[in-house]
């Protein structure tokens, strides 16, 4: 991965939502050239002039919208940031096209309505889910799973950090400087099977925003000199 911002082309996959707008919003405030994905051209184009008008008052860079095929084609690193139920026909519809890239998986494995309480798929996680679906050929790094969306879009002061897990160290240490770009603290959590952790405290942070009348719980490393 360049460490030239404007060499990365950054695709996030099913990107129409909350989640993948703030994580485009916050790249392409660092120059990434970022692609919304979408199975609908015209749902990505829409999602890209909502970011882009966001962007206007602060850089030149814009955001694009291409249908998912094509956003995984042009790409160099995709973001994953669907809904588990779509989990299984999105990556089944990319093998092949990411072979040789990164693929930062967002999903997290909510069941409604018990979105509060921790359902982890037959594989461990929807990051090995991913893994095992894709194969060996691409490196699959888990992250971004306890971030708020209003964090990312509202540009609000958090201490919110984020858990990076992966298929290699090299993976992680590209991710960290992604969770970075995104004005984030991010943490080398170990391989992809720790990947269980930071799913499963979704559900928690879900149950406690709701609990505590808030939108924004998060977790913290603590005893660490950085």
């Amino acid at each position: 991965m360049a460490d030239n911002a404007a060499n990365e082309i950054i695709a996030i996959l099913g990107g129409t939502g909350k989640e993948g707008k703030g994580l485009a919003y916050q790249w392409a405030k660092k120059g990434h050239h970022v692609i919304i994905g979408s199975r609908a051209l015209e749902k990505a184009q829409a999602a890209a002039r909502e970011i882009n008008q966001k962007l206007e008052a602060l850089t030149s860079t814009r955001v694009e919208g291409m249908e998912n095929g094509e956003a995984a084609d042009r790409c160099n690193l995709a973001v994953l940031t669907v809904p588990f139920s779509a989990h299984t026909a999105m990556l089944e519809s990319l093998k092949g096209k990411l072979d040789g890239k990164i693929l930062i998986d967002v999903t997290v494995p909510l069941v409604p309505p018990k979105v509060t309480k921790v359902q982890l798929p037959a594989a461990g996680s929807a990051a090995l889910e991913a893994k095992q679906i894709l194969g060996e050929n691409l490196q699959i790094a888990s992250a971004f799973q306890n971030i708020s969306y209003e964090n990312l879009w509202n540009d609000r002061d958090t201490d919110c950090e984020v858990l990076v897990t992966g298929t290699s160290k090299e993976t992680r240490a590209a991710v960290i400087r992604l969770v970075e770009d995104a004005g984030l603290v991010g943490w080398d959590a170990g391989p992809l099977e720790n990947s269980v952790v930071s799913e499963g405290l979704t559900s928690i942070l879900i149950g406690i925003n709701k609990q505590y009348g808030t939108d924004g719980a998060g977790i913290r490393i603590t005893g660490v000199r950085r």
